[in-house]
């Protein structure tokens, strides 16, 4: 097994290991293996990201901030120049819902 081990402040902190290595190892603890979904089917959940903040009147600094990442990070992302890992995808979500709910309140 490849495993690379990152430290930080001389501690280890992560194990990196390949995919199907990851696959394997779930396997052997009798947990279900992980699905990712294909790229192309990733991308077209962002389409229309711009348009959808623009719509809530979110300016792009003002979600930058709410998700943690910088406007431009956020502007790569609503071009489609950059593909953001779920965590962003998921404050992304979770951010652009909050605005919708408080947009619909009276």
């Amino acid at each position: 097994m490849s495993v690379q081990v990152i430290s930080r402040d001389g501690e280890a902190e992560y194990a990196v290991v390949p995919w199907a290595e990851y696959q394997a190892l779930l396997a052997a603890a009798g947990r279900r293996p992980v699905e990712m979904a294909p790229a192309s089917e990733s991308a077209d959940s962002l389409a229309g990201l711009a348009s959808q903040r623009e719509t809530l009147g979110l300016s792009r600094e003002q979600l930058a901030r709410q998700v943690g990442i910088s406007p431009s990070y956020l502007e790569l992302i609503e071009r489609g120049e950059r593909e953001p890992d779920a965590a962003i995808r998921r404050s992304l979500t979770f951010a652009l819902g909050k605005a919708a709910q408080e947009a619909a309140q009276p």
